[in-house]
């Protein structure tokens, strides 16, 4: 059986990289952050699994909204995962399910069938 010193030194890296996670994820961003919230509130924009946003519908204006939010998070996981040292693609999964979890009722989340849902 494990003694509680080892199960808290394995904890702490993954305590460390979900603190992390939720503060990407809860980081407003001067240059998007209102258009996020509306974005989202205006279904045109959902939370994904893979911790990134896809567009539910819209057009030119949406699609760029979407590329450059997950171009930061991109950028925010890969740090996290070398801070870490875990993979990209946990840290994205990590991310997709808190962001998930954290969308308002209402709003746009791809369930694991690929199909837009309300919340």
């Amino acid at each position: 059986m494990y003694n509680s010193t080892y199960i808290r030194h394995l904890m702490a890296p993954l305590f460390a990289l979900v603190l992390g996670l939720a503060s990407i994820l809860m980081l407003p961003t001067s240059s998007w952050a209102l258009d996020l919230a509306s974005a989202k509130a205006s279904g045109m924009v959902g939370e994904k699994a893979d911790g990134y946003l896809g567009a539910v519908q819209g057009g030119g204006e949406v699609a760029a909204l979407v590329a450059d939010i997950n171009n930061k998070r991109r950028a925010a996981y890969q740090a996290i995962a070398a801070r870490n040292g875990t993979s990209l693609q946990a840290v994205e999964a990590l991310a997709g399910r808190a962001a998930q979890d954290k969308t308002a009722a209402g709003q746009y989340i791809m369930n694991s069938s690929g199909q837009w849902i309300r919340k």
